[in-house]
């Protein structure tokens, strides 16, 4: 199956977390994710100014999800629904064999192994559904958590290649191996 076809959306499991689809109801906490200063220290994006930014998001991601143009989960604890943190696949090349990789996770779940865990469910959904041949990551130069992540997760800097919209950005890429 390719990501480009029609199905449901994919609810993704691992030991102790649930990805699954953005809820309207998530809102609220994707507005105080958004606007969270320590999540977006080194993410250069608007800031939202009220809680209608969130469900503006929400529905930019339906549509997105609509059009087959981003996949985008919630990260949860297995236990409960509550959004802690979110993570994305999109940004898709021409032809649909590359993507990039998005995340944000709240403060208080920062160094507990979640996001890797995140990561890897993504990144076998990824090459393993969705078929892409190659996964890619923006991280700010100056984002060591970030650059560890990658890093442990099999991604290497493309020295190559710069972020023409983000100076302060480093180019990471995990091939389907």
């Amino acid at each position: 199956m390719t990501h480009t076809s029609s199905y449901t959306f994919p609810q993704l499991v691992s030991k102790r977390l649930k990805l699954r689809r953005l809820l309207m109801s998530d809102s609220k906490d994707v507005f105080r994710l958004r606007t969270d200063k320590e999540v977006n220290k080194f993410i250069e994006r608007p800031t939202s100014r009220t809680e209608k930014n969130g469900e503006e998001f929400v529905k930019r991601i339906e549509k997105g999800i609509a059009d087959n143009s981003i996949f985008l989960w919630v990260i949860s604890l297995q236990e409960t629904p509550k959004l802690i943190g979110t993570i994305c696949l999109w940004n898709f090349n021409e032809d649909q064999t590359v993507a990039e990789v998005g995340y944000d996770l709240f403060p208080e779940y920062h160094s507990q192994g979640i996001m890797t865990e995140a990561l890897n469910a993504v990144l076998d959904f990824g090459f393993n559904t969705a078929s892409f041949k190659a996964i890619e990551a923006f991280t700010h130069n100056d984002n060591k958590a970030s650059i560890k992540l990658l890093i442990k997760n099999g991604f290497l800097e493309d020295k190559n290649r710069r972020d023409l919209e983000n100076a302060n950005n480093i180019i990471f890429v995990k091939q389907n191996d």
